[in-house]
Order: C-alpha cells, then sequence, then structure tokens
C-alpha cells in the first residue's frame, strides 16, 4: 500500500473518531448536565450550559434526600421498589406461562385469541384509562397499588407475550418430545427444559417491565393519593410544585439517584438483553 494511501486513510479515521466523539458528547450532553447541575448553586443552573459548576455545592443530595414534610427519599425509593419488582416478577412470570400456551398448544379458537392478543398489542394505554379506572374504583383498589400488580398477574401486557411467543417458537419441538419419552408433563418441560433456554427473552421482558414501571408517571398519579405512597416520579413531581420556591440543585441531585438503579440492572443484565432482542426478533 502506498504512503499516499495510508495518510488518506488515516485522515479519513481521525476525522470519522472526532465525528463520532462530537456525537458521543452530544448525546450524552443532556446526562451530563443533569449530574453537574446536582452540584450548582441553584440560580447558576439556568444562567449557563456550563458543565463545570462556578461554586461546588455538596449538600444537594443529603437535602433532597430529606425530601419534602414528613416524607423523604427513603420512603419514595422504599415505595418504588413495592411497586416496581411485583409487577416485574408477576409479568414475567404470568407472559411466560401465556406465550408457553401459544407456541406450543393447539387449543380452539387459538388464532381468533392470538389475534386479540395482537390488537391488544396497537391499542394505547390511554384509551383504556377510563374503563380500568372505574373497575378499580368499584374493587375499591384506588390509593393502593393493586391496579398495577394484580392485572401484571394475568398477563395483560401484549408485547411480552409476544415477545415470549417468538422465542418459544425459535426452539426445537424436538426438545419437548425428548422430554415426553422421559416422562415429563407440559409443566416440567417448561420450567426444567425451556425455562433455562428462555434466559435471554426472560432478561429482556424483566429489563423493559422494570424500567417502564420504573419511569412511570401517568399511571401512579391516577390511581395514587396518599404522598406516603408516591413512586420517585410523583415525588419529584412534588418538589417542583413548589414553584419558585424550588431547589432545582436537588431536584436534579434525585433524580440523578432515581436514574441509578434502572441502570445497575441494565448492565448487569446487559449480556442477556441484547442476545434476547436479537433472538425473538424484537427491538425495543
Amino acid at each position: 500500500m502506498s504512503i499516499g494511501k495510508k495518510n488518506k486513510k488515516m485522515i479519513v479515521r481521525i476525522i470519522a473518531f472526532v465525528f463520532l466523539s462530537l456525537l458521543g458528547i452530544f448525546m450524552t450532553y443532556p446526562l451530563l448536565w443533569l449530574i453537574s447541575s446536582s452540584f450548582k448553586e441553584n440560580n447558576e443552573i439556568f444562567k449557563s450550559l456550563s458543565l463545570i459548576p462556578q461554586k461546588i455545592v455538596m449538600n444537594s443530595y443529603s437535602e433532597g434526600w430529606k425530601g419534602i414534610g414528613q416524607f423523604g427519599y427513603s420512603t419514595f425509593f422504599g415505595n418504588t421498589f413495592k411497586l416496581v419488582i411485583p409487577i416485574t416478577f408477576f409479568t414475567v412470570i404470568s407472559s411466560t406461562m401465556v406465550g408457553y400456551g401459544f407456541a406450543r398448544f393447539t387449543f380452539p379458537f387459538k388464532k381468533f385469541f392470538f389475534s386479540v392478543m395482537l390488537a391488544g398489542l396497537m391499542l394505547p394505554s390511554s384509551v383504556i384509562i377510563i374503563p380500568r379506572y372505574l373497575l378499580f374504583n368499584r374493587f375499591g383498589w384506588l390509593d393502593s397499588y393493586l391496579p398495577f400488580i394484580v392485572p401484571a398477574m394475568f398477563a395483560t401486557n401484549a408485547f411480552f407475550i409476544f415477545m415470549m411467543v417468538q422465542f418459544f417458537r425459535g426452539i426445537p419441538k424436538e426438545l419437548d418430545e425428548a422430554g415426553i419419552i422421559d416422562g415429563c408433563n407440559s409443566l416440567q418441560i417448561l420450567t426444567r427444559i425451556l425455562l433455562p433456554l428462555c434466559k435471554p427473552a426472560i432478561f429482556s421482558a424483566m429489563l423493559f417491565q422494570f424500567i417502564w414501571a420504573w419511569s412511570d408517571f401517568f399511571s401512579p398519579l391516577i390511581y395514587i393519593n396518599s404522598v406516603k405512597k408516591y413512586p420517585l416520579s410523583l415525588a419529584l413531581r412534588m418538589m417542583l410544585d413548589l414553584g419558585e420556591q424550588a431547589q432545582w440543585n436537588q431536584i436534579m441531585a434525585m433524580s440523578v439517584l432515581s436514574i441509578v438503579p434502572p441502570v445497575i440492572l441494565f448492565f448487569t443484565a446487559q449480556k442477556y438483553f441484547v442476545e434476547g432482542i436479537s433472538t425473538s426478533g424484537l427491538k425495543g
């Protein structure tokens, strides 16, 4: 290879490196600004786009953790975990069971029920807010976590059912037949043979559901009224309601802490998540 071609290739690489670096900084700037603002003084945050504070404030995290009134962020974090963990657990279990049924069994009106399930996948959640509110009000479930947890037990999220069906269809049925020969029933085939192979799809469903439930603002706003039961999304919004008295650096600090659990979970399950998305043919 001539020296001219080497230099040209080197220049292209440098330009690509600079362009990708600038693009990366542009994409991560909002997150960096959020972290930087949590260390700025309150009156400095919106006056400059600089990421370097003029004066570093260290107590925004400790003061913000105290929350508002008698409820601190230890309460709001606890409420969020009480809400999100059961939703994630029951969603994964119920969606796996229903997906296994659609993928492996033949029963009357199977295609009809599967079509109804797919129709639910395309139905905007905002369309069923009023019927669900009236139903849960009749049950006496308002101002509790039951409107979130009980539906998760019955596989009401069509996205995860479809995702599991796609993954089960990719597993050879010969494995089921081998299990039958060895004396396994349907439940044993699922738990002993298929579930170990479904780790990528299960981790993907768990990660999606955890992040969606963790960051959900609209549904808790409708069903939860008591401040002592507020999750993080409503607690952060409550701090904004103070208007001009809002301590923005404390709000930014609590916002930074609120994204830590989903980020840790994502990087912990990243290997299975990427594999699950690629093998089930779905994109988030």
